[in-house]
Formats: structure tokens, sequence, C-alpha cells
């Protein structure tokens, strides 16, 4: 129920999915003091500020080391490549997830073999997991998708059974843990992006692989920088893909505020749960203490997705859909000979699931409106 002294929001305020302007409102003068000292050292690719961000980074998520790329899917198409992936090799991972966590697989000559996800968690069932492994298989790339963890000790014990590498795509999970242990910091190597939408988020593309392993470590150091050892000696094939110096000046000032930000997160969407929970909606799943979500986005599942989404918009309250259509149903992605219907559960979700709008800046009372507007749509559809 909305709150009996809420305070009334003029009807022309937007309330957008996610507002880049009010974190940076808070951090501006942080932000600026560290881009200007970028600026001044005129040092923009790989600046020390890149590896000041690389062991804070590692000592936040717990990992012995951090290397910082352009990206999230370079994370993963390089952490692939280091272990050797590439054609005839099969890589498991979840039927809902964005295209970027598929696309480095491919690219290496890889396939992706995708497993359907569990009904509460949205992650990929781990029941079905081990029926999609097969001789040709050689990683299990876990996405922890809305920051809610996987269950990765059941995930770790499958992979030693069948000699198999973990990889995390952390790139929504920057804070998450499970079972005390953060997330990305569970695989032989994992992923990061700080895309700026993200929890952590950057001020453009950029991404961070974590590992305790020092050869990885080094390897992936060198194919990130063009396949160099040292200036100019090139011992390996690399890319193009290093974090940018301002971008890390960036980051290490966010990291300092990440767990108070994502606290923040878990009392609006406690809040907000507990407003929406007399309707019939499928509200955020409660998993239990072994569960720490960042809660990079709330989801919840309704009938009339469609509609309670334009009905938002009409109130100009922003809503996103994450994801809209499966991977195995992309156009793009159809060489990979899935039907309609192999993944029931993934199929169905994405006609349902809608995005609220969560940030650390949200206003007690813009949540109250994002309630009160749900519940005059179910009044006037008729539907409570």
């Amino acid at each position: 129920m909305i709150a009996k002294n809420a305070i009334k929001l003029r009807k022309d305020v937007e309330i957008p999915l996610v507002n880049l302007q009010r974190q940076f409102k808070g951090i501006k003068q942080e932000v600026s003091k560290a881009i200007s000292k970028v600026l001044l050292n005129c040092n923009y690719i790989l600046g020390s500020e890149v590896e000041e961000f690389e062991k804070s980074f590692a000592k936040y998520i717990g990992t012995k080391y951090a290397i910082g790329v352009a990206s999230g899917a370079d994370a993963i198409l390089l952490i692939l490549d280091s272990l050797g992936i590439g054609k005839g090799d099969e890589v498991i991972t979840t039927a809902n997830t964005f295209i970027a966590s598929v696309l480095p697989i491919i690219r290496l000559g890889a396939k992706p073999v995708l497993v359907d996800i569990n009904k509460d968690t949205y992650q990929m069932d781990v029941e079905k997991l081990e029926s999609a492994i097969t001789k040709k298989t050689k990683v299990i790339l876990p996405v922890h998708l809305y920051g809610i963890p996987n269950k990765m000790d059941e995930i770790l014990k499958l992979a030693r059974k069948y000699k198999l590498k973990v990889v995390e795509d952390s790139a929504q999970a920057h804070g998450s843990s499970y079972k005390r242990q953060k997330c990305g910091s569970f695989g032989i190597a994992n992923a990061f992006s700080f895309y700026p939408g993200k929890n952590l988020g950057a001020v453009g593309d950029g991404g961070a692989i974590t590992t305790n392993n020092k050869t990885l470590y080094k390897k992936i150091r060198s194919l990130r920088h063009i396949g160099q050892t040292q200036k100019y000696k090139h011992d390996i094939l690399g890319y193009n893909s290093r974090l940018d110096t301002i971008h890390a000046a960036v980051l290490s000032v966010k990291l300092k505020k990440l767990n108070s930000w994502n606290a923040q997160r878990r009392k609006h969407a406690k809040y907000l749960t507990a407003l929406l929970s007399d309707l019939p909606i499928s509200l955020p799943c409660v998993l239990g203490k072994d569960y720490v979500t960042n809660y990079h986005l709330y989801i919840i599942r309704i009938k009339k997705r469609n509609e309670l989404m334009e009905y938002l918009k009409d109130k100009k309250i922003y809503c996103g859909i994450h994801y809209p259509i499966p991977v195995h149903m992309q156009k793009s992605l159809k060489f990979l000979n899935y039907n309609k219907g192999k993944f029931p559960t993934t199929e169905k979700y994405a006609k349902e699931i809608l995005s609220l709008p969560m940030f650390p800046e949200l206003k007690v009372r813009e949540i109250e409106k994002v309630s009160k507007v749900i519940h005059d749509f179910y009044r006037k559809k008729k539907l409570i």
C-alpha cells in the first residue's frame, strides 16, 4: 500500500529506468578531479590509473588479479581465447541472456550450447546442465543475469566431474555474492562489463577479467595489448582491447561507492516488493541467505506486459525488457538450429518480463508513484 504521508510528484516528472545524471551529481567533484589528472598527464592508454583500478577491483572481488579490457564481450572473448577454445569445441551457457554472452563463443569457431532457466532464479537450470555436457564440451559459462547469482557450488561440482573449465559472465553482478563469495571469483577466469548503466559503470564501454591463475593473467594481459609481452615484441596474435585510462580513473571513484549503492538498490527493491505484494504479479523471488543480489535490474512478470508498459510510459514512467527475444530465436543465430519451444521457460518469460525503474538515487516518492500507477492499471483493467 502507498504510505499515507507520500509526497505527490508533479504529473510531468519523469521516472527513467536508470538515471546516470543523479549519480554524476553526487560524485561530480571526485570524477572531474580524476579525469583532469589523466588529461594533464596525457597518458590515455594503460596509464597508471588502469593498474591502480585493476588492483582495487581484484581486491574487491576477492581474486589475485584483474585485467582491464575494452568491453564485457571482449572479456569473454579473451578468456575463451586464452583457454584455447576454438573450432569443434562446445561452451555451455544459458538461453536467457544478452547476445554478447554468446557471440565470443561463435567468433572463436566454437559452438554455444544453451540450457533453459530455473523458473525461480531466472538463471541456468543446474538440473538440466549435466544432460547438455558432451565429449566436445570444454567450458561452462554461467551468466549472473540481473545480478542474481547462479548456484555456483553445483556448477563447479559438475565441472570437476567432467574436467571442465568454469567462466563466469558477471557483467551484471558487480557486488553480488553466493554463499558469501563474490560473483566473479568462482571461475578460472571471469568477465565483467562496465557499460555505463551497470552498477559499476564507466563513461563509455569497458570491461575487466578477474582470475587467480597467474598463467592466464599473463597471457590475457598480452592478448588485450596486441599480443605484446614488451613494446614491439609480439609473441602471440592478440587484440586491441584495453581499458581506457579515463574509464579506469572514473571506475576507481565509483568502486568506493559500489557497496553503498548496492545497499540502496536492495532497500528500494524491498520497499517496491512490499508495495506490489497485493497484486497478481510475479515479483523478484527472495532466494534466501546464500544469495546476495545487487538488483542491477528489478524484474517482474505480468501477463499484460506490453499494455502495462505503455500505461506506465503514458504516466512518464519508463521501463525496459531484458530481453524480449531469446538468444536462440535471434535471426542472426538461426544457424544454431534451436527450434521454437526448445527452451519453454525462457520463451515464456520473454513475453512477460518487465524491468521497473531501479537505481540508487531513486526517491521514495518515485517508488510509491510506480506502485500507485501499477495499482491504477490493475483497477482500470478490473484485474483486482
